[in-house]
């Protein structure tokens, strides 16, 4: 009888740990309760390496929430809490959230075709083809248009073109996405600034704007208010008890995959610890989670030259990354592990990255890799090519039996991936780590 109790005092105890009470920051002034990485138990002596590897990455500021209050805050150079950068795709999210409220709102239905919004002939397909694009085409990257047009940010219907029926094709595509914009303002009959401010910054206390840039909206805000939007979205669109987002099926299907082609991409929310994943750019699916030193339920908004927010329910966990380029690519998913590799650290935990690939026949060893790795595909005929994160192809060995040996001199440490194809065209994938 005694150690039924243990136990089921222990379930209440872990439960109660996991379901700790968020704080919510004022919605006006700068006061924002903090805690300190000791009282949480982490290791405080990893977070000088972190910050100094942000630093050293062209970050410009990062924040640290853990059950809503901060436990790290810091700002990099001349920018201060004060200072307004840009979200760049890291807004994309942003958007998402306004497209729900719409909804919630009855402005609109995500099922609407395009067109209800945008106007016929909003691109240069046919009228049968663009009748077949919705607004949750725009909201999962899947309205079939040409993302290989010279200009893929372009909204003018000339940069429209038809490649693949909607919800065919998963293809990371701007300039269908930048048309929310136009669909939420036509919706509304409010332009997307007075839309937001009225119906997401006011009720948490965010503050920033969207400016046009080129054929782009782009937000900006302070490092706060990026932090607050994450708070926003790990309280499942709550703050402090208001209910902003009451369409709790949209909310879950945002951050859920939302098809099949790229099972790690919701309602422009990218989703880790899915079976496979897809990167802008490139028609390939990629096996496993895309941030292997992430929780498996971690979401994030990916911008360009790293403008990062992270969302990880099962921690009550926030972190955001304002800069510039970290050298590591456009949206940079090595560099948001990268950051998770030396969170984890600070937070004494330790992940262990397993070696993934679609079949037992391709062997990879070692993985992590630090000097070199080899492929195997044993008595068979390949070609093998390598690939970076972002789906860049780096090198490539043709007519290999057997094996074969790579050597990492020259690469960067982070994630990499391998493609087999053999004599009869079968195509196996692996992800390779590399650690330098």
């Amino acid at each position: 009888m005694k150690k039924h109790f243990l136990i089921i005092l222990l379930a209440v105890t872990t439960l109660a740990c996991k379901s700790q009470t968020l704080y919510f920051p004022p919605i006006t002034g700068d006061t924002w309760d903090t805690i300190s990485p000791a009282s949480l138990g982490w290791c405080s002596d990893e977070i000088d390496t972190l910050l100094q590897y942000l630093e050293d990455k062209n970050s410009k500021a990062f924040i640290v929430l853990k059950d809503g209050k901060i436990v790290i805050e810091k700002y990099f150079g001349t920018f201060a809490a004060d200072s307004a950068w840009y979200w760049a795709s890291a807004g994309k999210t942003l958007t998402a959230f306004a497209v729900g409220m719409a909804k919630q709102d009855g402005y609109l239905s995500i099922n609407d075709m395009s067109s209800d919004y945008l106007g016929e002939g909003w691109t240069v397909c046919s009228p049968e083809k663009e009748d077949l694009i919705t607004v949750k085409n725009q909201l999962t990257m899947t309205s079939g248009l040409d993302d290989g047009v010279p200009d893929p940010y372009c909204t003018i219907d000339t940069c429209l073109q038809y490649l693949a029926d909607a919800d065919t094709r998963w293809a990371y595509h701007n300039g269908p996405y930048t048309l929310l914009d136009e669909v939420i303002q036509t919706a509304t009959s409010q332009t997307l600034n007075s839309y937001i401010n009225e119906n997401i910054k006011a009720p948490t206390g965010m503050t920033g704007f969207y400016f046009p840039v080129g054929y782009n909206n782009i937000f900006f805000s302070n490092a706060r208010s990026m932090a607050r939007f994450g708070l926003l979205i790990l309280n499942k669109g709550n703050w402090d008890g208001d209910q902003i987002m009451e369409d709790t099926a949209y909310f879950s299907q945002m951050i859920s995959p939302s098809q099949t082609l790229n099972k790690s991409y919701g309602y422009l929310w990218w989703l880790n610890g899915k079976e496979s994943f897809m990167v802008p750019g490139l028609q390939i699916i990629f096996p496993g989670s895309w941030s292997p030193h992430a929780p498996d339920d971690m979401i994030a908004a990916l911008g360009k030259d790293g403008q990062f927010i992270n969302v990880v329910e099962s921690e009550n966990l926030v972190f955001i990354r304002m800069g510039n380029n970290p050298g590591t690519g456009e949206v940079s998913f090595t560099y948001n592990d990268t950051i998770w590799q030396k969170l984890n650290e600070v937070m004494c935990d330790e992940v262990s990255v397993e070696s993934i690939s679609e079949t037992h026949k391709i062997k990879t060893y070692p993985n992590p890799a630090h000097d070199h790795f080899t492929i195997a595909l044993p008595q068979q005929v390949f070609t093998l090519t390598l690939f970076d994160i972002t789906g860049n192809s780096l090198s490539e060995y043709p007519d290999v039996f057997d094996s074969i040996e790579i050597e990492t001199r020259g690469l960067a440490g982070g994630i990499y991936f391998v493609r087999v194809v053999t004599a009869d065209q079968m195509i196996y994938t692996a992800r390779i780590v590399v650690i330098q």
